[in-house]
């Protein structure tokens, strides 16, 4: 099991990661926090995602030698999920902190058990 883990140590790290930031996304009562907790979370599954795609040997699916036989290259799909969620999680954040300056802006706290105490006194 010991040497399994070892050969597979980009994937425990990607799990281990994740892990990290769920528990931050769930425990945390701090906004901003919450967000970096997200983003370890993103950055776990593109880690995921690279280590599956990665084959020892091979390289990058470009055409350069006139060799174009499918064994000589890495399956290209995950590095473009990747790219593309990277873009995603830069915009999503954007949004996130764009909302969190707003919630400041209106609650003057970053504590989300704080403001929805304040929410439910408005609504009395």
């Amino acid at each position: 099991m010991g040497l399994n883990l070892f050969a597979n140590y980009g994937e425990a790290v990607a799990m281990i990661l994740f892990g990290i930031g769920f528990g931050n996304l769930l425990l945390q009562p701090n906004l901003i926090k919450k967000i970096i907790g997200l983003n370890i979370m993103d950055t776990a599954i593109y880690l995921f995602l690279a280590e599956k795609g990665y084959i020892a040997g091979r390289v990058a699916p470009i055409v350069t030698d006139g060799v174009q036989s499918v064994e000589a290259y890495i399956n290209p799909i995950p590095s473009g999920l990747v790219l593309t969620g990277i873009v995603v999680s830069v915009s999503v954040t954007a949004l996130m902190l764009s909302l969190t300056i707003r919630l400041f802006q209106n609650y003057h706290t970053l504590d989300l058990d704080e403001i929805s105490k304040q929410l439910k006194k408005e609504e009395l």
